[in-house]
């Protein structure tokens, strides 16, 4: 007779191990094992499974005559458009991001679009009662929207009651606050998550219900619970911004009925949260007069171009002091990549500098082509020579010093043009915008130079 086997499941990863160990080699977290039975399955048994009980499946052809899924509009318009035109009935999307920053306000605004449309909506939350979410609702005057709501935690109930009358759209907040009975466990953790998240697809996939979870983030930003929830559902969302900024972004991780290239802009304000349609009017401060250490970026989201204030500074220390290299909004690591390059191909020394570097306005920039515009920012800020206020730069850096020309820079430079901007520091080969005189750099050395006004 097969003997059971033990195994222990990882609460932060999902990894599995066939013994206990404080902790995880997966993740490193310490003290998330935690001891899960398994189904004892002998080799007769798996062998008979797969002979007999099936069925013939329906298989067709990639030109068949088929209707293609509907999209329900939420009009808001920068939520369709990181969703890539609106919700498919029948998807599973997962929203992740910390919290507070305003998960549950931007679907309950969601949802009271929805449902003013004519759509009916069933929002059932597992953190608040049904009088709190009405009380928000009320406070965003939402109040009088046809949303139907409920405060549950058991997917078997949850799903008795929308089983005769299956909504068009389904919001669970949270997945984690979820439980099955059908499997032990307390909810939250990794064998909970992932039933209540099956159990919820295969309704939506049965029914035709658009369900919406909503997951919590652990401390690194990625969203708790196992690796294979964001393999379950259609669609992976993250909400992103600070508690202390008005902006934040909704940014597509995953989508499998659109692309993960366009992002949705919005702003914190009293009435929630509002769309914003101009996001360079947030992170561009008052540039009146050059400042040294300062340039502006044309960063680029899916075919969205939004510009942003790069700002640096660079601190000279007494010799013998260990200089410190701070950064917000941008990759550590590329900083020191950029301040190895500087220093080996141009001779610009920043060992006996502290370095740091900021993104105004808490955004994070993810571009490579920012690689020109932190160049210049430094280099502006160990000179002291303050680079033009009208002027913008974007472009790769490689390791030989060479500057590498960047994807859509005509829209970059479009932007920037239509913001006021007449100047800009391109790679070489980049064409001549309209309103933005350019100056182009094939290295990193011709680019000092200028910088340096040497040429």
């Amino acid at each position: 007779m097969a003997k059971a086997q033990r195994r222990y499941v990882c609460q932060s990863c999902g990894s599995v191990s066939h013994r206990w160990q404080g902790q995880c080699t997966d993740c490193n977290e310490w003290n998330t094992l935690v001891e899960e039975a398994s189904a004892v399955v002998t080799p007769f048994q798996a062998k008979h499974n797969l002979q007999s009980g099936g069925r013939a499946l329906t298989l067709v052809k990639l030109d068949a005559d088929i209707a293609l899924p509907e999209r329900m509009s939420f009009g808001i318009a920068e939520l369709d458009r990181a969703l890539g035109g609106g919700l498919v009935a029948g998807s599973a999307t997962l929203i992740g991001g910390d919290p507070g920053v305003g998960k549950s306000t931007l679907l309950l605004q969601a949802a009271a679009r929805l449902a003013r449309g004519g759509r009916s909506v069933a929002y059932v939350s597992g953190e608040e009662a049904a009088d709190q979410v009405r009380l928000r609702a009320q406070r965003l005057g939402l109040g009088d929207a046809p949303v139907q709501l409920a405060a549950a935690t058991s997917t078997r109930d949850i799903l008795t009651t929308l089983q005769v009358d299956p909504p068009a759209l389904l919001v669970i907040d949270s997945i984690q606050t979820m439980h099955s009975d059908l499997i032990e466990g307390a909810p939250g953790t990794v064998s909970q998550v992932r039933a209540t998240a099956q159990e919820l697809i295969r309704f939506a996939k049965e029914r035709g219900t658009a369900v919406v979870l909503v997951g919590h983030v652990t401390k690194d930003g990625s969203i708790a619970g196992p690796r294979v929830l964001e393999h379950m559902v259609d669609t992976v969302l993250s909400f992103e911004g600070e508690r202390s900024h008005q902006y934040r972004i909704l940014r597509a991780i995953k989508n499998r009925f659109g692309g993960t290239d366009e992002i949705g802009v919005f702003a914190m304000a009293g009435e929630g949260l509002v769309e914003v349609a101009n996001p360079s009017s947030l992170f561009l401060t008052q540039r009146d007069e050059s400042v040294t250490g300062s340039i502006v970026f044309p960063a680029l989201e899916g075919t969205r171009p939004v510009l942003v204030e790069i700002q640096a500074l660079v601190v000279r220390l007494a010799s013998g002091a260990t200089p410190r290299r701070a950064v917000v909004g941008w990759d550590l690591g590329r900083l020191a990549m950029i301040l190895a390059v500087v220093e080996a191909r141009c001779g610009l020394s920043f060992s006996t500098c502290e370095v740091y570097l900021n993104v105004a306005g808490g955004y994070r920039v993810q571009d490579p082509a920012a690689d020109l515009a932190v160049a210049a920012a430094l280099i502006s800020a160990l000179s002291e020579r303050p680079v033009a206020s009208d002027g913008v730069a974007f472009g790769e850096i490689a390791l030989s010093g060479e500057i590498r020309p960047v994807a859509h820079a005509p829209l970059r430079l479009k932007e920037a043009g239509k913001l006021g901007f007449t100047r800009a520091m391109v790679p070489s080969g980049v064409s001549e915008g309209a309103s933005v005189r350019l100056s182009s750099f094939g290295n990193l050395g011709r680019f000092v130079d200028h910088m340096l006004g040497r040429g």
